[in-house]
Parts: structure tokens; sequence; C-alpha cells
């Protein structure tokens, strides 16, 4: 089977790029042919990539982006041209932006399955005038088309209750969560040694590492060491300032193992974000047994039980993530042996080996059933 994958970003660091690589890694391995549709700009920066890259056996191609005048994360690119070219059995799209309504329209024409995955942008904070305008394409835009996709894909629960208002049928919406490759779980939960303080992901101001840095200076313990991973947003460079002998920023790391190896090197993983939908760091950090410590996001409430595989903070409380990390470092080896366990067993659900199963059990049934294509 040709399935055809849509995402804004191809390049960077980008949790939708990150669902899209991965689940098109995984239909790959099954023996479909996959395809990759982007714009050619990477996330959180100005520069362009190349048109064309293939990864493993899936291809990578990507149109000119224009960026929106009223949102720098949707990007206009036309691939109308190359869809009808590559004529995919069935689309996935990601986000509830134009491109996905491009999609759409190209699909009902061809009369061929057209999958939306949602990625939970409810909760996301907008200026005025980009919460008016949202707003508006939601209640007059979206909610009139929603129903014409195939299935509308969650990564969330919690998202569904949003969906449901905008009019989209409970009958079109299907929960498929992000997941994690299964080299995560095959890695030995390594021994805590309360030294070494890890973040990975997008350096941008949701994510609140301004709160972390201001935690971790406040411990009184010479021996740790904080490391911040991932690319620096633009705009938002002055975060390096906050480096010192304890506190390093390194480079952004693609590689799988590289990453698993940097991650087993942590004791305590750390997510400080100000928002977060269906968080993929948190999943990998957990299946590797580490403690995890995160705001309380709807994304991180969905994944931890506070004291039991994990703890949580409230959302730029600076004070209390200190006196967690504190109270963690104080911690009886029993005790921190049995959360890393619970961590590691609450997150197996979230194996790509177990979700693709969903997805094709999804494709077989809407195949079957050509009333709902």
């Amino acid at each position: 089977m040709k399935i055809l994958e849509i995402c804004p970003f191809s390049a960077g660091i980008c949790g939708v790029w990150t669902r899209a690589k991965q689940e098109s890694l995984e239909f790959s391995k099954l023996g479909h042919k996959v395809t990759i549709f982007s714009s050619n700009i990477e996330k959180g920066t100005n520069k362009l990539v190349p048109s064309y890259e293939k990864v493993e056996n899936v291809e990578i191609k990507r149109f000119k982006g224009r960026r929106s005048f009223f949102s720098e994360n949707v990007i206009n690119f036309n691939f109308k041209r190359e869809l009808a070219k590559t004529n995919p059995d069935l689309v996935i799209t990601h986000l509830i932006h134009p491109h996905s309504f491009k999609a759409l329209k190209i699909c009902r024409k061809k009369r061929s399955p057209c999958y939306l995955v949602t990625h939970a942008p409810f909760f996301a904070k907008r200026n005025f005038l980009l919460s008016l305008i949202t707003n508006f394409y939601y209640l007059f835009w979206a909610k009139l088309n929603m129903n014409k996709f195939t299935k509308i894909l969650t990564i969330t629960k919690w998202e569904i209750s949003y969906l449901l208002n905008l009019g989209v049928s409970k009958k079109k919406i299907t929960y498929i969560p992000n997941g994690i490759p299964q080299e995560f779980f095959k890695e030995k939960i390594t021994k805590f040694q309360g030294k070494n303080i890890l973040f990975i992901g997008r350096i941008a101001p949701v994510k609140d590492i301004e709160t972390l840095i201001s935690a971790f200076k406040r411990i009184d313990k010479k021996n740790i060491r904080l490391k911040i991973i991932g690319p620096v947003e633009q705009g938002y460079e002055h975060i390096k300032n906050s480096k010192s002998k304890n506190i390093e920023f390194l480079e952004s790391i693609f590689d799988l193992k590289k990453k698993i190896k940097k991650l087993q090197e942590a004791d305590i993983f750390i997510l400080p974000s100000k928002r977060e939908a269906m968080p993929q760091a948190l999943i990998e950090a957990m299946s590797l047994g580490k403690i995890i410590i995160a705001s309380d996001t709807s994304g991180a409430k969905d994944l931890i039980e506070d004291k039991k595989n994990g703890f949580l903070f409230k959302i730029g409380n600076k004070e209390e993530l200190k006196n967690k990390i504190t109270k963690i470092l104080e911690m009886k080896p029993n005790e921190i042996s049995k959360i890393q366990k619970n961590a590691r067993n609450s997150v197996k659900k979230y194996g790509w080996d177990n979700l693709i199963k969903s997805y094709s059990a999804l494709f077989k049934n809407d195949f079957n059933n050509n009333n709902s294509i």
C-alpha cells in the first residue's frame, strides 16, 4: 500500500514531525511504500533544508514554504501536483492547518481515505488577534469540514471533548497516542546516582527553561549537574547566558542510539513546559526508568501519577520544583527503584509495535467500509 504523510516541518526538533517520521518508518517496516510531504523550512528557524531526503526506505519531499502572516507555525506549501503524481492509497495529514484541508479536498475528489491527526492544539496560548483568528477558523471552517475526514486521530484523550464541541461525530474519532521505538525497552534500568539532571527537547519559551535553571541554582548541593540538550529557537538565544560550571547546553541529538545513551547517563529527567499535549520526551525517559519531574500540563498528567511513577509540580513554580529535586535526592534506594520500575511499566503500551496494530486495524476497517471514505 502507498501511504502519504503530510506535516508542516520535517527538519529540526518538532513533536509533530517526530510522530510523522516514526510512524512512517513503522509503516515502511511492514512493507508499505511511504512518502512524506512537508515545507522546506526547519522548525524553530528560518533555515531552508533540501527538497529531497531519504530516511531508510521513507522518501521525504519538501516544497517551498511560506509562513502565514498570523502565525509562524502555520506554513503554506503547494503539493497538489506532486500528490496527484504520487497517487497514494491513503493520506495521513497532521494538524488542523490549511494543508490538511487542502489534502482532504484532493482526496475526496479521488475518493481515497484521508486521516487527520490533530496533535491537541486546544490549550495553546495565543495573543488576542491570533486567538480571535484561530477561534474563527475553528468555528467557521474547521467545524464545517472536520467530519469529511475518514477519521480524526487524537494523540490524547482530553482533546476528544473539544472535538465533540466542534461538532465532530464520535464515530469519526479514534485515539492513537504518540509512541516510541522498541529500542528504548530493550535497555536496562540504570542505577540511580543522584548526580545528573537532564532536559532534552526544543529550547523555546514554551518549554520554560528559565524555571528549570532557577530551581536548579537554588539546590544546595555542589555535586549535581544540569544538561540541557536541543536546538535553541530563534530569538531565545539569551537563555544560554545562564550556563555555568554545573549547567551545560549541548547540541541536538538526532541519532536514536546516541539519544538513548545520553538519557541513560541521567538520573532525573525534567520537563518544565508551560504546555504539553502528549510529550514524547517523557515517554522516552520513562521507558528507560528515569526519575521524572514534569510541570502539571495536560499531557504530563496523562502520563504521570504523582509520587507513583514520577513527580509533578505546578507550572512555573520554581520553588516547588527545587523542593521536588531535593526530596528525590534524599530518597532511599528502594523507593527510587520502585518509582523507576513503575515509570517503565506505565509506558509499555506506547511502544510503536502496539500502536501500529491500531493503525492496521483502522485501515482494514475503513477499506472494507467504502461509505466511510
